[in-house]
């Protein structure tokens, strides 16, 4: 039976500690020969760029870029209006596209909560897209939604649901076991703009934990969309 909203408040999620966290957003290209070279689209989201509202950063010389993000305008992007919440993180684990990944869904908490029940075999659902985080370093703490899988691997189910004690199975990106957005490098007080930080923890949070904050401005709720049609509205 699935958990009313009531028993959801308070239900622990075990905390990953000390993992490695690199930086990506909407609109970088930073591989365009690989297949996930390209952050225009995501795993869960053909048409991230647009339904996001366009480059998450600045543009130069026809390039989308980083910036730095501060607390005086909630650590939103200075240049653009995004449409789309701009605290977003991407976990290793793609729960529609990979196919030892879509095997393990059932290993997902939220699997039969109301909302989620009954999409097991559903190849045009995620469980993953759109779930919150929270993310602690050196005495920050922010949140972000999922919006997308990696870095690198793509069925690290032990890792991301496991005992908390498992790290990520990938080594690359200095071992990273997550990427996120600038608002969150700006949030949690990066010591790198555009690069890998060492000592940040993150565990899932239901959404009625979620306190307010600058993440909650704008609350991306699109789901799985990889159809040829166009943008719909958030």
């Amino acid at each position: 039976m699935g958990l009313s909203a009531k028993n959801l408040r308070g239900r622990k999620y075990l905390w990953h500690l000390c993992l490695v966290a690199t930086t990506f957003w909407v609109g970088e290209i930073y591989d365009p020969a690989a297949a996930d070279g390209s952050q225009v689209i995501s795993a869960y989201d053909g048409w991230w760029y647009e339904r996001f509202g366009g480059c998450d950063g600045v543009i130069e010389d026809g390039v989308c870029q980083t910036e730095p993000r501060t607390a005086e305008n909630g650590f939103f992007p200075t240049s653009m209006t995004p449409k789309q919440n701009p605290f977003y993180l991407d976990l290793p684990f793609d729960d529609v596209n990979n196919d030892a990944a879509f095997a393990q869904r059932g290993r997902i908490p939220w699997a039969d909560d109301p909302g989620y029940a009954g999409n097991l075999e559903n190849r045009e659902f995620s469980y993953m897209k759109n779930r919150w985080v929270q993310l602690q370093y050196k005495g920050s703490t922010c949140y972000a939604q999922i919006q997308d899988a990696g870095p690198a691997e793509y069925d690290d189910v032990d890792y991301v649901f496991g005992d908390g004690n498992t790290g990520p199975k990938s080594t690359r990106f200095n071992g990273a076991g997550m990427d996120v957005s600038p608002a969150v490098v700006g949030c949690l007080g990066f010591t790198e703009l555009n690069g890998t930080q060492t000592g940040v923890s993150w565990r899932f949070v239901d959404d009625v934990d979620v306190p307010d904050g600058p993440w909650k401005t704008i609350v991306t709720g699109s789901g799985y969309d990889w159809s040829s049609g166009g943008p719909a509205a958030k």
